[in-house]
This record gives C-alpha cells, sequence and structure tokens, in this order.
C-alpha cells in the first residue's frame, strides 16, 4: 500500500501541481501584502476626512459590524486581478512554452463540436454518427 502511494506521489505531475500551488500562495501573500499595504491606504485616502475606509456607516458610530466597507471590496477584486495576472505570466504561459516545445497542446481552443436535434446536447464531436446520450443517429456534417 506504501509503495503504491510513493508511485503516485512521485509521478510528474502531482509533484508539478505540487510546485504550482507552493508558488501560487507565496505570491498570494505577498499580493495581499501589497494590496492592504499599498492599494487599501489609497482607496481610504478616497473619501476624504477621517473615514476608517471607502464606505458607509449604517448603524452607530463606531461600530465595525455595521460598516459598509467598500474599499475592502474593490482592494479584493483588484487583490485578484493581480494575482490572477502573476498566475498567468509566471506559471501558464511558461508551461504553454514547455509544453510546446515537447509537441503537446495545452489550453488550446476546444475541438469542434456539434448538437443533437433530438436531446440538444451539445458536446458531440463533428465525427458522431450517434448520439452518445440519447442514441439518436447524427447527420452528416
Amino acid at each position: 500500500m506504501l509503495k503504491g502511494f510513493k508511485n503516485f506521489i512521485m509521478r510528474g505531475d502531482v509533484v508539478i501541481v505540487a510546485v504550482g500551488l507552493i508558488i501560487a500562495l507565496a505570491f498570494s501573500t505577498l499580493i495581499k501584502a501589497f494590496t492592504d499595504s499599498v492599494i487599501n491606504p489609497i482607496i481610504a485616502r478616497a473619501q476624504g476626512g477621517h473615514s476608517a475606509g471607502l464606505g458607509w456607516q449604517l448603524g452607530d458610530a463606531g461600530n465595525s459590524a455595521t460598516y459598509l466597507d467598500i474599499g475592502a471590496f474593490i482592494s479584493a477584486v483588484i487583490y485578484f486581478i493581480i494575482f490572477m495576472m502573476v498566475v498567468y505570466f509566471l506559471i501558464v504561459v511558461p508551461y504553454k512554452v514547455v509544453q510546446a516545445r515537447r509537441g503537446v497542446t495545452v489550453f488550446g481552443d476546444p475541438a469542434p463540436a456539434k448538437t443533437c436535434p433530438a436531446c440538444l446536447s451539445d458536446d458531440l464531436p463533428m465525427g458522431a454518427s450517434k448520439c452518445r446520450y440519447c442514441g439518436t443517429e447524427q447527420p452528416a456534417g
């Protein structure tokens, strides 16, 4: 049983995914610090005055539970966009280049598909002669 687990863990795909996750977590921490230390103060300053951030107090003054913090939401959106850009440009693009050198297409356009007129499933290969879901004969083309 342990030998099977060792073989599973030592597969190249599992190691690549594990390294990718570790890199993503490291970048996540870095980007979170950037948004907390740089973006949040800029957004808070945008409201002006002595406000705690960009938003509105819905209940009693000073009650953080009733403070509608739009600035935190804007910061989270900026964080998400930056994080996805980092993942794309530092993980996905190099992975695509390496796989292209190996002759493997990854993250490409999906294969063309047709729709079954009987059950309306839309993921049938163009060359299918029968629907995989309802068994209906498919027209040629």
